[in-house]
């Protein structure tokens, strides 16, 4: 399990989700209700935002396993 694998199918599910061509990590810090400059610091460490993802799912009904592995 990837950070950046990860935060690849976030891009990929927000994009589709919201016909925006460009999805910035200012859009997943948003869609994922954490502070852009903390999100940037997860991302340098590569700390996968468990909680955060699992609360996103949740409320935009898709399966988090979609998110963290990689489904064919």
């Amino acid at each position: 399990m990837e950070f950046d694998d990860i935060i690849k199918r976030l891009r990929a599910v927000l994009s589709n989700s919201n016909s925006m061509q460009k999805i910035y990590d200012k859009d997943i810090a948003l869609a994922l209700e954490l502070d852009a400059q903390y999100f940037a610091v997860m991302k340098k460490r590569k700390k996968i935002p468990f909680k955060e993802i699992a609360i996103f799912c949740n409320k935009n009904n898709l399966n988090i396993n979609q998110i963290l592995f990689k489904l064919n």
